[in-house]
């Protein structure tokens, strides 16, 4: 097969969603249809529960949440499918901000009952300005919930979306028949008890056939007509070049737990998602059929495999190939460096590829050279543009537990920064040490990641910081900036890389700061892509 023919093969894209939508079991079971796992994973017992597979951290298994974005890779109709999974939970919105940058597409997922959430709104958010194109998967239905128009409406204004229905639903929670498939006019008939096997779909071509109502019972199928026809009639017909451009919306509905409705949307997904994208860079928009490789860092995660104390570096490649044992320039350090073995993904398994294709998502082992945004090419020198990182919100002292593992912890907290988990600060003041995050619960993560993958135990003061600001003088010499120093002194620092921070404790504060030194300059987010 050519070099062109595998990069269209390729759909790489995310699933988001608000906590508990489904999104985990979802991704299982599109690994399950794509013959990637024999069974699935989300089966739950009193005596047995088995972590989803893309979990697999141990504190994700024991909170039954998703912490950080798991890359998986497999076949399906000759087609090469890259999922990321990422967290739902608000506290760890910056890792599935990072990793939208590095989806071509992604599939938001809603629960019937509780419709369109307040995280899946700024998820959203992020895609459309980014004009990425969104597939909507309405999860759950064999329970109680909204109606179908509702939900439909609620995503159109909630999320400012303009959607087509390409399957419907055949009645709803206890009345729950199946699933109408209007993008491939047939009837998936839902049996409710059978959890694992993977449902057989009658075509059904006309549904003012008789035999319909034999099918679903005569109410159930005068329903269907009518809803069907409202759907015509008030929904527009999908267009593929819409779609792309991120202007509509295609929504499918299922029961992810129950493996119904997954195959409908995979089997349209590989159709009309779309193939690698162009990626814009500092210097020019870098195109996936290049010969020349290129592609970006945009996630570093440590301690996948806790037997070896491995860091890998997550590679998006925008162009061209990544070929094993080929040397590439780290843009921003500026030196060649050869990989001996790159990874490909299947949630913690990892198997080592001799050449991967625009699309791709390749490991990287690292021995601390990469950052999150950092670029590889074969020579070019540009850096790829948007990969953000956000101003904490949450602000505490840590402070070593154990006197006899500060080694440990200085490794483990350099590490687990490096991974955008939280950022650190060092006070200019004092030395001492604070972590900012973005959510709360990160503070609980690194304390238990700590513990368990470096053996260092940590404690956590407050720290009275609103924001913090990365200050920039339009002149390091001149007076104003020597007052400003001076002055906020108790609230200065620095972060991993040296670049000078005000943690400044108010709104009121920053304020009064940009009004009495102008020539100071305060950014709320720390460029990663340190030029």
């Amino acid at each position: 097969m050519g070099f062109k023919d595998e990069i269209k093969r390729r759909r790489t894209f995310g699933i988001i969603s608000h906590p508990d939508a489904g999104k985990t079991t979802l991704t299982e079971k599109l690994l399950l249809f794509g013959g990637a796992i024999q069974e699935a994973g989300a089966v739950k017992s009193n005596k047995i529960k088995k972590g989803a597979t893309s979990d697999f951290m141990e504190i994700e298994r024991q909170r039954g949440i998703s912490v950080a974005t798991s890359v998986l890779a497999f076949i399906y109709k000759d087609k090469k499918i890259n999922i990321l999974d990422t967290p739902g939970h608000k506290d760890f919105a910056e890792d599935t901000f990072r990793t939208l940058t590095a989806v071509d597409s992604v599939i938001v997922v809603i629960d019937v009952a509780k419709g369109v959430e307040e995280q899946t709104e700024k998820l959203v958010k992020v895609c459309r300005m980014r004009k990425i194109p969104i597939i909507v998967f309405i999860n759950k239905l064999d329970r109680e919930g909204k109606d179908a128009f509702d939900l439909l409406d609620e995503v159109e204004q909630k999320l400012g979306l303009k959607v087509t229905p390409l399957s419907f639903p055949i009645g709803m929670g206890y009345d729950f028949k199946g699933i109408y498939n209007i993008w491939e006019k047939n009837i998936n008939l839902f049996e409710g008890d059978s959890r694992k096997n993977i449902e057989e779909t009658i075509a059904f071509s006309d549904i003012e056939s008789k035999e319909l109502d034999t099918i679903v019972g005569e109410k159930a199928a005068n329903r269907l007509r009518e809803e069907l026809e409202l759907v015509y009639e008030i929904y527009p017909d999908f267009d593929r070049e819409a779609y792309l451009k991120g202007d509509l919306q295609p929504v499918f509905f299922g029961s992810a737990l129950n493996n119904f409705g997954v195959r409908e949307l995979l089997d349209c997904f590989i159709e009309i998602a779309p193939t690698p994208r162009p990626k814009d860079s500092d210097t020019r928009l870098v195109n996936p059929d290049e010969d020349v490789f290129s592609g970006f860092v945009f996630k570093i995660h440590a301690n996948m495999d806790p037997k070896h104390r491995d860091r890998i570096a997550f590679v998006k490649i925008v162009s061209g190939t990544f070929e094993k044992n080929k040397p590439y320039l780290h843009v921003r350090q500026g030196k060649k460096m050869k990989f001996s073995s790159p990874n490909a993904f299947f949630a913690e398994k990892k198997e080592i590829v001799d050449i991967s294709y625009a699309g791709d998502i390749v490991g990287l082992h690292d021995t601390g050279n990469f950052k999150i945004g950092d670029t590889l090419t074969e020579g070019e020198g540009m850096n790829f543009k948007g990969i953000p990182s956000f101003s904490p919100e949450h602000f505490r002292y840590i402070n070593n537990a154990d006197p006899l593992k500060s080694k440990q912890l200085e490794k483990g907290i350099d590490q687990l920064m490096d991974e955008g988990v939280a950022q650190l600060f060092t006070l200019e003041m004092n030395g001492r040490k604070v972590i900012g995050t973005v959510g709360a619960l990160q503070y609980e993560v690194i304390q238990y990641r700590l513990e368990h993958e470096y053996g260092a135990k940590c404690t956590y003061e407050n720290f009275p910081a609103y924001k913090a600001c990365w200050v920039k003088p339009k002149d390091s010499k001149n007076e104003e900036f020597a007052e400003f120093k001076r002055v906020k002194q108790k609230f200065l620092g620095h972060d991993k890389y040296g670049q000078l921070v005000f943690l400044a404790d108010s709104e009121f504060s920053i304020q009064m700061t940009q009004q009495k030194y102008p020539s100071v300059e305060l950014f709320f987010t720390s460029d990663f892509r340190i030029t």
